[in-house]
């Protein structure tokens, strides 16, 4: 009574049960009434039994809750099973009442009918959906997918159906050599991706579509070019972690953008380990209002903690962070607190108020030449409020403790960098008790106030885009993958390491500048000027992953690393360290800057203009407002 259409459906069955049962009839007697009526066949009886059992079968099957419009193979195979079950059912009555002379072949008959009647009619809306969609597509862009697999053929059946028809799928591009020539649902594979070029101008082709989720970042590349060459839009389908989640469907286009350029291969996670380690705890994230913060909070959240503890003083990002969770994860106990990790009496307070059982200190001063400026903010914060949340952590007995690094730990030239670095040595001179391990990992990709969203901005208002040097390189992995390993490597940890990610190749940040300019559709140089600044205080030309002094040993986990030669503080570390905070607390810069390169022996600042290496022979200088701007000699 709740769907009266359904009503109709079942009247329609019950018309076909009896148009198949009669011409069942008709077709085993060749329409010779005659011989029909000298036989004793109990039809009636039959037709009765069938009307009552097939709508309880069909309706136990599931038959009645399908969409007609989107009807496909599986409901056909619903049809089959459900047509089968009823015909063994109706035998079974058939005799059970004690009737008799039943004639095989006019079931038999009755049965193929059926099957095909009923399917024609569920199939009918589907047939015209395909039909009408198919004349409409032919006003869409004309569009190439790139892999003919089952998400390739899920794009196409998405594109099929969708009005309004904004794409006109035209073929498909496959390396498999055994597709070559075939057609999937009308649409042919045209060739592989060394004949894509010639494909796209032959066919005048105007989207690319990648229809392989997590494709390595180097095949993108590759097509990019190719696009980049013939003038084609390059789009690609949702990430395969995007589609588990259900944040997104496939038919959900996009542009590629640069993290699916620069990304890597999908991080194989043991779910089982961190279920096991996140699930059911009380976690605790410090700076959780910062880029790695919230993913650490979006992704523990997945792994139902008892209780998710947010800490920092950015109330904003915090506020939007809590709404996000929300939603995302309703079921999850999350606790929102503004507050500073170098008050150590509210901190104190809120160990022994929510007693968490594991630590992620991502809270850090992190912009290089801003904290080159404020020094004293960076030893307070970066070295005295992890000092302080660590001791802490410890006192309350918390089982782990994820400490957070950077590259910029390596061979320090920035207050920020050495600062780090003292934080891994403060975390390899704890012993027993909470189990304490540092994290260390390069650029993430989209970070607030990295370099990429500036280059959004720069790109968006036309230009120029500024780099600081045209050597100038970076390890990049995006938030997501960073994230995932740091709870990798906190789940995998025995107590005392300091782990490096793997990070791949370093990338010239002017290729990274060049790169997005391209593929906002706009040319590097033409309509967005690039403008080399020169490197600023405390920046590298090249940053390291590791010194001299540290192996990196290989882990169960291929891109996890475990580092050594990272040395804890001695009794004299120790007294510089009390001697750095006064220091710090007294507002002595020159003292404490002095103190930090004793306890970071490997720290050397970099001076703009005079140890930056920043201006090689082939470039030159120039006056620009009170700064350096170097510019390529012509």
């Amino acid at each position: 009574m709740r769907h009266p259409k359904r009503l109709l459906i079942v009247a329609g069955d019950l018309f076909l049960v009896t148009l198949a049962n009669l011409m069942a009839v008709v077709l085993r007697f060749d329409f010779d009434w005659s011989a029909f009526a000298v036989r004793s066949y109990r039809t009636g009886e039959l037709l009765a039994i069938d009307l009552l059992v097939t709508p309880l079968v069909f309706a136990w099957v599931g038959l009645y809750q399908g969409y007609w419009k989107y009807a496909g193979l599986d409901d056909l195979i619903r049809l089959v099973k459900a047509v089968c079950i009823r015909t063994v059912c109706v035998i079974v009555i058939f005799y059970a009442v004690g009737f008799s002379g039943l004639s095989r072949a006019v079931v038999i008959i009755d049965t193929v009918l059926l099957m095909v009647m009923a399917g024609t009619v569920r199939l009918a809306p589907r047939f015209k959906l395909e039909m009408f969609s198919a004349r409409k597509r032919v006003t869409g862009a004309r569009t190439i997918i790139v892999g003919a697999g089952d998400t390739g053929e899920s794009l196409l059946r998405e594109l099929k159906k969708g009005p309004p028809p904004g794409y006109n799928p035209l073929g498909f591009i496959d390396d498999d050599p055994d597709k070559k020539g075939v057609s999937i649902h009308g649409v042919p594979v045209l060739g592989n991706t060394s004949d894509m070029e010639g494909i796209i101008k032959e066919y005048r082709i105007e989207d690319v579509i990648i229809a392989i989720p997590d494709a390595p970042s180097r095949s993108k590349q590759d097509l990019f070019d190719i696009c980049k060459r013939t003038g084609a839009r390059f789009k690609t389908v949702p990430t395969r972690g995007e589609l588990y989640r259900g944040a997104a469907r496939i038919g959900q286009i996009r542009p590629v953008d640069l993290e699916d350029l620069l990304g890597r291969d999908v991080v194989t996670l043991d779910l089982d380990l961190l279920r096991h380690t996140l699930g059911g705890r009380r976690v605790l994230v410090t700076g959780a209002a910062g880029s790695i913060g919230r993913e650490l909070a979006r992704q523990i959240g997945a792994y139902n903690p008892s209780r998710l503890l947010l800490v920092d003083r950015n109330e904003n990002n915090l506020f939007y962070l809590e709404s996000e969770l929300r939603r995302s994860v309703p079921l999850v106990s999350c606790d929102v607190l503004v507050c500073d990790v170098q008050d150590e009496m509210v901190m104190r307070r809120l160990f022994e108020t929510y007693r968490p059982q594991i630590v992620f200190h991502a809270a850090a001063y992190k912009h290089v030449p801003l904290m080159e400026n404020n020094p004293l903010e960076a030893i307070k914060n970066n070295v005295f409020g992890t000092w302080r949340v660590l001791q802490i952590a410890r006192e309350a007995r918390v089982e782990r403790f994820v400490f957070v690094s950077t590259d910029k730990a390596v061979r320090p030239s920035s207050v920020m960098g050495a600062t780090k670095r003292l934080g891994e040595r403060l975390i390899k001179s704890v012993d027993g008790g909470t189990m304490c391990l540092a994290v260390r990992f390069g650029n993430v990709m989209g970070s607030d106030g990295s370099v990429i969203p500036t280059f959004r901005r720069q790109i968006a208002a036309g230009g120029p885009v500024t780099v600081t040097h045209p050597e100038a390189t970076r390890f990049f992995m995006t938030i997501p993958e960073a994230v995932q390993l740091v709870l990798v490597a906190s789940a995998m940890a025995g107590g005392g390491e300091t782990f490096l990610l793997q990070m791949g190749q370093p990338i010239r940040i002017v290729d990274l500048a060049r790169n997005m300019i391209e593929l906002s559709g706009l040319q590097a140089e033409t309509d967005v000027k690039i403008v080399f600044t020169g490197l600023r205080a405390g920046e590298k030309l090249h940053e390291e992953l590791r010194s001299d002094l540290e192996e990196a040993i290989p882990t169960d986990n291929e891109k996890i690393m475990a580092l050594t030669g990272i040395e804890p503080l001695d009794e004299e570390g120790w007294r510089r360290l009390e001697r750095l905070e006064r220091a710090a607390q007294e507002g002595e810069a020159d003292r404490a800057l002095a103190l930090l390169r004793d306890l970071v022996t490997d720290y050397a600042p970099v001076v703009p203009g005079v140890n930056d290496t920043a201006v090689s022979p082939e470039h030159k200088v120039v006056g620009m407002a009170g700064r350096k701007r170097i510019e390529l000699q012509s």
